[in-house]
């Protein structure tokens, strides 16, 4: 089988391609979460907070410089600990959808489970009538004779 062939073979299993779909959603899904948290959730919780933006809060550990004739221009170091709040609560908020989602597929998965079970089980096949037996017999006998 060629590389080609092979590659085809794995890009097409079941597995794979439901993967695919679930990175896909996954991905669409993240964004409507993080729209959620930052368009939603974040505003009220910083108007409680005094007005405060939680994108900005943040602790400098060095304030920026402005570039004069002797030195170099240097940048702001700071620890942005209002963006990793923001990252915190996606996190969380992803986490309980996926949480509530499995539950869900399990307690379908339960029910289904269920359901086979009371179904009632296919009456066994009928034992073959003496005719049968006989009709099998010589059958049976005239392939030996070939």
């Amino acid at each position: 089988m060629g590389f080609l062939q092979e590659f085809k073979a794995f890009a097409m299993k079941g597995n794979v391609v439901d993967m695919a779909v679930g990175v896909i959603i996954g991905g669409a899904f993240g964004k409507i979460v993080t729209s959620l948290v930052n368009d939603v959730i974040m505003p009220p919780i910083g108007y409680l907070t005094g007005g405060v933006d939680f994108k900005d809060l943040k602790w400098v550990i060095r304030e920026a410089v402005e570039a004069t004739d002797t030195t170099a221009a240097l940048a702001e170091v700071s620890l942005k600990y209002g963006a990793f709040i923001q990252q915190v609560i996606d996190f969380l908020i992803i986490a309980l959808s996926v949480f509530i989602m499995v539950k869900l597929v399990n307690k379908l998965s339960n029910l289904r489970k269920k359901e086979e079970e009371a179904a009632p089980e296919p009456a066994p096949a009928p034992e073959p009538t003496k005719e049968e037996l006989l009709l099998t017999e010589i059958r049976d006998l005239l392939k030996q004779q070939k």
